[in-house]
């Protein structure tokens, strides 16, 4: 189910292959930790028997997430940022571009807990693919409302199709798909033949006008592909030579999605909780080692979601869900995360929602200027440097969207999609 994968509600029960032996020394090493990591699930594919406890790491762990979403989304001036809270400006990464990668992750860790937990009650496979169909139209639907904002009035001849809702229902529609037909073995083979797929087609299909292995903004052959089949008017405005969350680069990112449901499988497992956070902690240091060597030869590249940057960010994620399993799972400390938990069982409207409010305040006019830029002129910019104004704004929109998930959370409401 979509709203228990991503919602939140599951757990309550030029560079190129200097030669053919890299190429399979790189599937090897990856195909083997990812066997390792699944050897939770059956051969057939079925779930492992899973424990009817709620993983409140979990929720924390998505919450927090979330709370960096609205963070990095939202600061009162673009102009006035500090480095870790912006994207890389193309090759590299820094804070900000874990977060995407991470919540993709967290879907698939979840998508275990709910799959299992609906097969287990002898839910055909096939009817689970039919709920997760509709829970992935409506999350592409929501990503379209966004973009279509303020709806009454809006040139739909210019509406971004492809989106951050838009690529989690796809992602995990085929991963879905995946784990339901597929046993572990296929699995791996998949998530390995998506990323040394995706690999070999941004090294060698030559783009028209561009030729092979350039992968500047733009000139790629996803950039390319999405031009093709959505025109320039429907991508990324900021660009519309191109597309962040474009059509091919959506491949690597299902292989993010997969990585999750290792993980997941993992954590559902039998292992005693000692054995499951070193299982995490020595998968995520071996993703991280992967992914920085992978960059030397592919770059890491959030918005070409590049094969190196799915390794070093599911590397990263692995860590930081074993951290929090630690702390909260086995050392029991969970009150730090009560903040975060509010954000976790209730993560597609706190996106939803506060991307909507982000709009709504950036149209709104106030004073010749968007009520956005009244705030932050008017309540921080007299009294804080830019940088620390900005950031006063981003933290203060966070809080105000922590307060209403408390409501929400109080009243026992929790928003499915």
């Amino acid at each position: 189910m979509l709203a228990d994968s991503v919602g939140g509600q599951t757990h309550e029960v030029s560079p190129v292959l200097r030669a053919s032996g890299a190429a399979e020394l790189t599937a090897a090493a990856l195909g083997g930790a990812l066997d390792e990591a699944a050897t939770a699930l059956s051969a057939s594919g079925g779930a492992a028997p899973a424990p009817p406890t709620r993983l409140q790491s979990l929720d924390i762990f998505r919450g927090a997430t979330i709370a960096g979403m609205l963070l990095v989304n939202n600061p009162g001036s673009w102009s006035a940022i500090y480095p870790p809270l912006r994207h890389a400006a193309w090759h590299g990464w820094t804070p900000t571009d874990l977060i995407f990668p991470f919540f993709l992750f967290i879907v698939g860790v979840s998508l275990t807990f709910s799959f299992g937990k609906v097969l287990a009650q002898g839910t055909a496979p096939g009817a689970v693919f039919r709920r997760a169909a509709r829970r992935a139209a409506l999350l592409f639907g929501l990503g379209l409302v966004l973009h279509s904002y303020p709806w009454i009035g809006y040139d739909f001849s210019q509406l971004r199709i492809p989106g951050v809702l838009q690529r989690i229902a796809i992602a995990f529609l085929l991963a879905a798909a995946t784990v339901l037909w597929t046993g572990r073995r296929g699995r791996v083979l998949i998530t390995v033949t998506l990323l040394l797929g995706y690999w070999a087609v941004l090294a060698w299909v030559p783009v028209p006008g561009v030729g092979a292995g350039v992968w500047e903004p733009g000139q790629d052959p996803g950039a390319y592909l999405d031009r093709l089949i959505f025109g320039t008017n429907h991508l990324w405005k900021e660009s519309r030579t191109w597309d962040p969350e474009g059509l091919l680069s959506t491949l690597p990112a299902i292989a993010t999605v997969l990585l999750g449901t290792f993980t997941g499988d993992w954590l559902r497992s039998d292992r005693s909780d000692r054995v499951k956070v070193r299982g995490m902690l020595a998968a995520g240091g071996f993703g991280i080692a992967l992914g920085l060597l992978w960059h030397t030869v592919f770059p890491i590249n959030k918005p070409l979601w590049t094969s190196s940057y799915v390794a070093f960010a599911g590397g990263c994620a692995l860590i930081g869900l074993g951290l929090c399993y630690w702390l909260i799972e086995l050392r029991g400390y969970r009150r730090w995360g009560f903040p975060f938990r509010l954000f976790g069982v209730n993560a597609i409207a706190a996106f939803f929602l506060s991307s909507l409010g982000a709009r709504i305040i950036t149209q709104v006019q106030v004073g010749g200027t968007s009520l956005k830029g009244w705030l932050n002129a008017t309540l921080f910019t007299p009294y804080l440097s830019p940088r620390n104004a900005s950031l006063a704004f981003a933290v203060t929109y966070l809080l105000c969207w922590l307060g209403v998930m408390w409501i929400l959370y109080r009243r026992r409401i929790f928003i499915k999609v």
